[in-house]
């Protein structure tokens, strides 16, 4: 059984120590990673007759990775062509808003994760979509706490080290993110206020263009999950100065997080799902659940998502669903507290 109780009362207690009062207990205790969704998916029998597209709203990260995992299974076990596609921008935006208005017939899906889901309603002005209206939810997938790297050309030694320069030199620094209203750019926003920095947003379009620009020195820092860095971080091409989770990654355990450095609402974690646009008929949905489970679960792809340091938490459409609800008043609470803004 997957236990969604722990992460979301830490992220509710982060919500919480910024003032705004929010959190949920909607999906706590209950998912089953080899169920169905709610509406009897077990008993489901659409098959698809044409080829499936998959769109990923971010161009070159983990969710690229994690659509193109799971695409060749996909395949495999409905019997069309899964094409995986990239309509990147606008913080994951349009390749969102493409999703929603497309035909409701189980041939189009999205890759969401918390920006345009949980982020962006509250960090843009207008969204040409509503993230809770406009979507079926299929199944969440995985979710990551953060590294905090820094450029080999820059002189920090430690996350303290950071901080403390960053305070004695305000904007002198500029930090890199995937996308404006990304889990990349909030998070560097939230230790900003907690330790009182501040340092210059630079956002880019997908973590390979904010790679590259992060090792050649043209930005100092970045926040990224481990699947996008961690051969950087072990070719010494970029250093590894601490974590955003509530515990060390299995990977790095000699590296600190910002919790245990005294910031304690510095529990900060990605995720990522698949959604149909809203209107698709419960049975097609049902039947991507199922087999998303399965394949989310299957133990070679449980081992790849391991190795990038995802923790796989597949469950049921509705649990999905209550999960972005709480994650938008929780991330919507972060930005007004913030004070980040497009």
């Amino acid at each position: 059984m997957i236990d969604f109780s722990r992460p979301l009362s830490r992220r509710t207690m982060l919500a919480a120590t910024m003032a705004t009062a929010v959190g949920s207990t909607h999906v706590a205790g209950n998912a089953q990673p080899n169920g169905a969704s709610t509406a009897g998916g077990a008993s489901s029998n659409w098959k698809p007759t044409q080829p499936i597209k998959i769109v990923v709203p971010v161009v070159g990260t983990t969710n690229d990775q994690l659509a193109r995992l799971v695409g060749p299974e996909l395949s495999k076990a409905l019997g069309q062509p899964v094409v995986i596609e990239n309509k990147g921008g606008a913080g994951g935006n349009i390749g969102a808003d493409f999703v929603a208005k497309s035909k409701p017939d189980g041939y189009t899906l999205l890759v969401g994760y918390n920006g345009p889901l949980a982020i962006n309603q509250t960090l843009f002005p207008k969204l040409p979509y509503d993230p809770i209206k406009d979507f079926a939810p299929i199944t969440l997938a995985v979710r990551a706490p953060q590294y905090l790297v820094a450029s080999m050309k820059s002189d920090f030694t430690s996350a303290q080290d950071f901080i403390a320069k960053s305070k004695a030199n305000p904007q002198k620094y500029s930090y890199a993110s995937i996308s404006i209203g990304s889990a990349s750019h909030l998070t560097m926003e939230m230790l900003k206020q907690a330790a009182g920095i501040d340092v210059v947003h630079v956002p880019y379009r997908g973590a390979p263009p904010a790679l590259i620009d992060l090792m050649e020195g043209n930005v100092q820092v970045a926040f990224l999950v481990p699947g996008n860095v961690r051969t950087y971080v072990g070719a010494g091409k970029i250093k590894l100065l601490a974590t955003s989770g509530a515990k060390r990654f299995r990977s790095a355990p000699d590296v600190p997080t910002l919790i245990e450095l005294g910031y304690p609402t510095m529990d900060a974690q990605s995720w990522i799902g698949f959604l149909a646009p809203a209107g698709t008929p419960q049975e097609i949905v049902d039947v991507y659940n199922r087999e998303m489970v399965k394949i989310l679960n299957s133990p070679t792809i449980t081992q790849a998502l391991h190795d990038m340091e995802y923790e796989v938490v597949a469950g049921s459409s509705r649990q999905f669903s209550d999960w972005i609800a709480s994650e938008a008043e929780t991330w919507g609470a972060i930005v007004k507290s913030t004070g980040a803004r497009v």
